[in-house]
């Protein structure tokens, strides 16, 4: 249960990036909470697409503020596709951007994002990840499910934030009597709302999903372990 309830929602967002200014502020405005996967020794950058839309990167130092009572996860120092390194190398990726963002955001780190989800993952990777001292680690593929993963090195969401069916999975989730610990887990990059042009449908679906008596809204750490 969490906190005595048997549902709990929790968000996850990675990269850190400018967009999350205005995410915050939407999940601080509806009481929501967010776990943010940062990549600590990736240079501040703009990028330009082809479409003439940018997005941009910050330098997280000077950040550390914006993501108070928020939780901050390793998201590996640099961005790999880490089952293209031996395990040292792997290791060092997640243990040195933990090791960095603990400093930063002075809080215990004890979780993860996987850089490109599971495809990027394999028994070496889960190996490092337990030995840098990850508890649960994060891919990208929808489950469309609400139960409780037993392995959560690594784990899968319940969707995307653009996913076609997350009104239907939110409506569902709340006229949902649990029997038993249930959670509703999503996933993004706050850039894809200013790419996609979508931040409306965010803001409807949190003030939907939000301020439920009878669920609990809380980080990935509060909710998964």
């Amino acid at each position: 249960m969490f906190n005595g309830k048997m549902k709990a929602v929790t968000f996850s967002y990675d990269d850190g990036v400018t967009a999350d200014r205005k995410l915050v502020k939407i999940l601080n405005k509806y009481g929501l909470k967010c776990t943010f996967n940062l990549n600590s020794e990736v240079r501040p950058m703009v990028h330009k697409r082809e479409d003439g839309k940018t997005t941009e990167r910050f330098d997280i130092t000077e950040n550390a503020d914006l993501y108070k009572g928020h939780e901050i996860a390793v998201h590996t120092c640099t961005h790999p596709h880490l089952n293209d390194y031996d395990y040292d190398r792997q290791y060092q990726e997640i243990a040195r951007d933990k090791e960095n963002l603990s400093r930063i955001f002075k809080q215990d780190i004890v979780g993860m994002a996987l850089p490109y989800g599971l495809s990027s993952c394999n028994d070496i990777t889960v190996k490092a990840m337990k030995d840098a001292g990850m508890a649960y680690s994060r891919g990208t593929a929808a489950t469309h499910s609400f139960d409780i993963q037993k392995d959560l090195l690594p784990f899968n969401p319940t969707c995307h934030h653009k996913d076609p069916l997350l009104m239907e999975l939110s409506e569902k989730f709340v006229n949902m009597k649990a029997d038993k610990p249930q959670i509703f887990y999503i996933w993004g990059h706050s850039y894809e709302f200013d790419l996609d042009e979508n931040w409306d449908k965010f803001i409807e679906f949190c003030e939907f999903i939000s301020g439920k008596d009878d669920i609990f809204y809380g980080t990935n750490k509060e909710v998964l372990l």
